[in-house]
């Protein structure tokens, strides 16, 4: 298991960077000669997309002549080595990898000159080796790569800069050049919980000609080499805004696609932004599920020409048949309501595009409170008292320029002009959450959920 649900991780990675493909983002470096047969790749990942090829690192000549490292379209690993147009090395697991909620830990190897011809290709997840694959091509003995080579380009986040983007968020990328290491050089298992792999300091790694270390923690610098050899990179569409604090070490909720109507709307920016599609009902639910303790998270709405719901619901609910109808759930209606278990009542503040609400839940007195642009407009409103696990959920309606865009404090999906944690120094939002009020992340839920 990646870290995901333990409090103490020793070392914190700081940072994260989102990457969205409908805007291209990637990072590119041109390389210089370095050593072709033995390298090592280690990176965390936390993709928000399935159904797509998405590559994760290349190394890249022309369509001929490529080395690339990809989650295929149904959720597969994809190690793959290309020369004078023959594919002379490939890896691509049986085991699938689709969760959108969790942090993985891949550790590529190439090592050519291995005598052993099982061990000149590697892939490791979370701290163990994949050992099964639908195709298994070792390369030859000495078979050059393509990472490495001078004067050409890796890639972070694509394919060749053109293609195959990814969705998601990387923290701790790391290249060693010249080394075949395996992956207790960048993480370890931890004490207490032996199943739970965690990430480990790189930096006293030999990295090697073309090796980098990308840490993210420089917002005005997202390609920077933290490694000592100043192999940065060129930033693509990416800004400060990309910039996360949702990280291996602290895992924040998103939107989960995985568990949203079976409707034509969309979720983009880091799993942040539910666009509704024209004339439905359509929405999303949180990754990550809530029983106790007091909460606090963000929306904002661009358009209400349609309508939106945001508030919680229990997770048995049925979400193809309009949540916000149903036993179990309570919503705010951006109209002025309050709805519980399928029922509206009040009249409240409307919603106009540029208003930021505020979520407070309360499960430890069960009770919500809602704010808009700082200020209370419904205070401890008593939740649906048919409930297990509670999911935020957020929903629209109309046309594709209607969205909701939802901020769990790791990634704000809208600009943040002041800046606010919560009392545990977790999340960054627009207003400071209520006393006692937590952003909903791994760290916080260790102590308190």
């Amino acid at each position: 298991l990646g870290t995901n649900s333990i409090k103490s991780t020793g070392y914190d990675v700081a940072n994260s960077l989102r990457f969205n493909s409908g805007s291209s983002d990637h990072l590119n470096r041109s390389t210089s000669s370095g050593n072709r047969l033995k390298w090592t790749w280690s990176a965390w990942v936390k993709k928000t997309k399935n159904g797509a090829d998405e590559d994760l690192f290349s190394g890249y000549h022309n369509s001929s002549n490529f080395t690339r490292i990809q989650i295929g379209d149904t959720g597969v690993i994809n190690f793959i080595n290309k020369t004078s147009g023959s594919q002379n090395g490939k890896l691509e697991s049986n085991r699938l990898f689709r969760d959108n909620s969790a942090w993985y830990h891949f550790v590529i190897v190439w090592d050519s000159g291995n005598a052993t011809a099982a061990n000149r290709m590697r892939v490791y997840v979370n701290g163990v080796e994949e050992t099964s694959f639908q195709s298994d091509t070792q390369p030859s003995q000495d078979q050059v790569s393509h990472v490495n080579q001078d004067s050409k380009t890796n890639y972070v986040g694509t394919f060749d800069g053109s293609g195959t983007f990814f969705n998601g968020y990387m923290a701790e990328v790391v290249l060693v050049d010249g080394q075949a290491l395996d992956p207790t050089s960048f993480g370890e298992f931890d004490s207490d919980s032996p199943t739970i792999w965690k990430p480990k300091n790189v930096s006293g790694l030999t990295f090697g000609t073309n090796g980098f270390h990308l840490d993210f923690e420089n917002s005005s610098s997202l390609g920077a080499d933290v490694s000592g050899n100043s192999n940065n990179f060129t930033v693509n569409n990416l800004t400060s805004v990309d910039q996360s604090t949702d990280t291996c070490t602290n895992n924040f909720a998103t939107l989960n696609p995985l568990f949203a109507t079976q409707d034509s709307g969309t979720i983009t920016e880091g799993n942040t932004i539910y666009t509704a599609s024209a004339n439905a009902w359509g929405g999303s639910g949180s990754t990550i599920g809530l029983t106790q303790g007091k909460w606090y998270f963000e929306i904002q709405i661009n358009n209400n020409a349609g309508g939106h719901f945001f508030g919680v619901i229990d997770d048995s609910a049925n979400v193809n048949d309009n949540p916000h109808q149903r036993t179990g759930s309570t919503f705010y209606y951006s109209g002025g309501q309050m709805y519980k278990d399928g029922s509206g009542s009040g009249s409240y503040s409307t919603f106009g595009a540029s208003d930021i609400g505020g979520v407070a839940l309360n499960l430890d007195d069960n009770q919500i409170s809602i704010y808009k642009n700082g200020s209370a407009i419904v205070s401890d409103f008593a939740l649906s008292t048919t409930k297990n696990t509670l999911l935020v959920w957020v929903m629209g309606y109309n046309s594709g320029s209607d969205q909701l865009k939802v901020n769990f404090g790791g990634t704000p999906p809208f600009t943040i002009s002041s800046g606010n944690a919560d009392a545990n120094g977790y999340g960054n939002f627009e207003y400071a959450p209520p006393s006692g009020y937590y952003s909903i992340c791994t760290k916080n839920l260790a102590e308190f959920g």
